[in-house]
């Protein structure tokens, strides 16, 4: 068995928590990195149409991303109950129809994206100068479907067993190449937007066969050819009642994130370019947030597995506590470097560069000083999937949408173009308090049935 695997049913919550989320942090730290970097790179060396092109292709971009990862972690629940529980059968058995079932969503998926790709665009009222720009990008990031799939099925798989180390080695390798490409195709061979594209591609198949390849390497994950099967309806059933939710989750959010890019739109090129370019540090600023939410999927689904209710509990707290602390560092760090960084990305002539960056800097700001919000939001839906349930924080997900939408369309018409800028935060507002609420109803009805 391979040494990164960790049981996380017995030792300190605290310290387990934040070792398991420690090396994810710094594989997402390189994730974001390379995203940066096709920002800075597209930014500079393309100018700021091409920059708004990129913020205009975000959410339905991230929308394919976000129902890749729901499905893909959803699967990834059930992997870690059995794994906590020791049934390694079970195991082998939900690994094998997940990836039947990942190979079919995605070329379901890849399909969808393409027919639709600028039908939507035009729908959301993207500005002609940019259009063309953004459709290519979309349709070159939608053939790389299967490989975002493969990889972040291969990913939850590792995370699912408490390796969350070989998924960090794998971006690093991943970043370093996308990097690299970024230079060689836009700077070098001047392929503009679709070079930015295909650089994150190829890194993404990279960072897929190095998954694999260590996986291949895990005795209890010998997987036979009756593992890849349909067959059992319960098994299957079971993976879509966990995965579809979450995927439908992530989908109704970036519907409403495409409804703040449409209001957006009607601001100008120079307000798309800023938004952009705040949009980018987003990663950046919840990195850590999505790192301590993977760690408490593997925590809460494998101690579940064992029956140790008291340990997600007291796991909970302890995630709490680090995650405030976290985000209160970023939260400092943006607010004091925010305008360096955010001039990495822009450029234009100084009328054009000031007022991108003024759109930026306001942005960046607002969301760092409610970034707590964010991280609670974070911890609290993620012991709620790792306990089984995805239908409650897809009920936050649909606030989450309602929230946003709702602040993005009438906020600016009371207050102007700034009033855009807080749909994000009424939407972590929203989400958080229904997540809160229903992760002391999650445990305390688990609890309830265990002592049965």
């Amino acid at each position: 068995m391979a040494t990164h695997i960790k049981n996380m049913t017995e030792g300190r919550p605290a310290s387990l928590i934040f070792s398991f989320a420690l090396p994810l942090m710094v594989g997402n730290v390189f994730q974001q990195l390379y995203t940066v970097v096709d920002t800075m790179v597209v930014g500079k060396a393309i100018g700021v149409g091409a920059l708004a092109a990129l913020g205009a292709a975000d959410w339905l971009n991230w929308m394919m991303l976000g129902i890749i990862q729901g499905f893909t972690q959803g699967f990834g629940i059930l992997m870690a109950q059995e794994f906590g529980a020791g049934r390694y059968d079970s195991l082998r058995k939900s690994i094998g129809c997940s990836v039947i079932l990942s190979l079919l969503s995605s070329a379901v998926l890849l399909c969808t994206g393409q027919l639709l790709a600028r039908l939507i665009l035009n729908l959301l009222k993207t500005p002609p100068e940019i259009l063309s720009d953004t459709c290519l990008y979309l349709r070159i990031m939608y053939i790389g479907i299967p490989v975002v799939m493969a990889y972040n099925l291969l990913a939850s798989i590792l995370r699912s067993l408490g390796d969350g180390r070989t998924p960090l080695h794998a971006m690093i390798v991943a970043a370093v190449t996308n990097i690299i490409l970024d230079l060689l195709f836009v700077l070098v061979f001047h392929l503009g937007i679709a070079g930015a594209a295909a650089a994150t591609l190829i890194a993404q198949l990279i960072s897929s066969l190095y998954c694999l390849y260590h996986i291949r390497r895990i005795d209890i994950l010998t997987l036979h050819r009756d593992d890849f099967s349909l067959r059992d309806r319960r098994l299957t059933l079971r993976l879509l009642v966990l995965g579809f939710p979450m995927a439908f989750q992530n989908a109704i959010i970036s519907i409403g994130g495409m409804i703040v890019q449409f209001v957006v739109n009607g601001f100008g090129v120079i307000f798309i370019a800023g938004f952009t370019a705040t949009n980018k540090l987003y990663g950046v600023l919840e990195v850590a947030a999505t790192s301590y939410g993977y760690s408490m999927v593997t925590y809460a689904g494998q101690n579940l597995g064992a029956g140790r209710t008291d340990r997600i509990r007291k796991g909970v707290k302890s995630a709490v506590l680090i995650a405030l602390l976290t985000s209160l560092i970023i939260a400092f760090l943006m607010i004091f470097a925010g305008k360096f960084i955010l001039g990495c990305f822009i450029s234009g002539t100084p009328e054009e560069f000031e007022q991108t960056l003024s759109i930026a800097y306001y942005y960046l700001a607002v969301m760092s000083i409610c970034l707590p919000i964010l991280y609670i939001l974070h911890i609290t839906r993620s012991a709620i999937q790792g306990m089984g349930n995805t239908v409650l924080p897809l009920v936050s997900g649909i606030a989450e949408f309602l929230m946003r939408a709702l602040t993005a369309v009438f906020l600016p018409i009371l207050i102007g173009e700034n009033g855009i800028f807080y749909a994000e935060i009424m939407a972590w507002c929203g989400a958080t308090i229904i997540l809160i609420i229903s992760y002391f109803a999650v445990i305390r009805r688990i609890e309830r049935l265990l002592k049965r």
